[in-house]
């Protein structure tokens, strides 16, 4: 299972679902930062695994010996500071609540950011009809105005946020992040941000 944007942050029962393998990154979810890579796996599946490997690097097995036999240790440099950034995230999650906590958090800050982009007249890829996660919002291009996303995303970047300047998809869209270190006051901003850009820019009345 591919969880780099999921695990830490929405809930699963591994278990449950009977996942051999899940990967998952120190940072996103985490909020960890960027430096590694870890896998939840099954010990008799893992063990399978033996001799396969297409590389060195990316060799599990031969990682999680190395780690068995000398105390945790990796096969090479180990990113230390993102490992002990790690361990400090790990301690946050658990003050926060938990994966349940912190998943009633992202969909929080998800669902004020969608109801106050429909507010402005943005229009959400994902209707009410389908399931949307809470890691991440996708907004249609505003349609009948002459709308630069470079121009937004430079004006909101001045106004100190940052938001994805890349799509995944061919449709004229955008995405805003819903995760990380990030609360309903900062998504409350993020609005304010962009509502003060509709109407200086686009023309677009924003009620009050």
């Amino acid at each position: 299972v591919d969880a780099m944007s999921s695990f830490g942050g929405v809930p699963m029962d591994i278990a449950a679902l009977e996942i051999d393998f899940l990967i998952s990154s120190a940072n996103k979810c985490i909020q960890g930062v960027p430096g590694f890579g870890f896998v939840l796996a099954k010990r008799q599946v893992l063990e399978q695994c033996q001799g396969f490997a297409r590389s060195v690097s990316l060799d599990l097995y031969d990682q999680w010996q190395t780690m068995e036999k000398h105390h945790g240790k990796w096969r090479f440099t180990s990113p230390t500071h993102v490992v002990r950034a790690f361990y400090q995230a790990l301690i946050e999650l658990e003050h926060e609540g938990g994966v349940t906590a912190r998943y009633q958090r992202y969909s929080t800050n998800q669902q004020c950011l969608a109801a106050g982009m429909q507010a402005l007249g943005f229009e959400r890829v994902l209707d009410e009809t389908c399931t949307q996660s809470p890691i991440i919002s996708t907004f249609l291009y505003p349609q009948d105005v002459n709308f630069d996303f470079y121009a937004f995303y430079e004006n909101l970047k001045s106004a100190g946020f940052v938001i994805y300047p890349g799509k995944v998809s061919n449709l004229d869209c955008f995405r805003i992040g819903n995760i990380g270190e990030v609360y309903l006051s900062d998504i409350e901003k993020l609005l304010t941000a962009i509502a003060a850009y509709c109407q200086s820019n686009l023309h677009i009345k924003v009620s009050a």
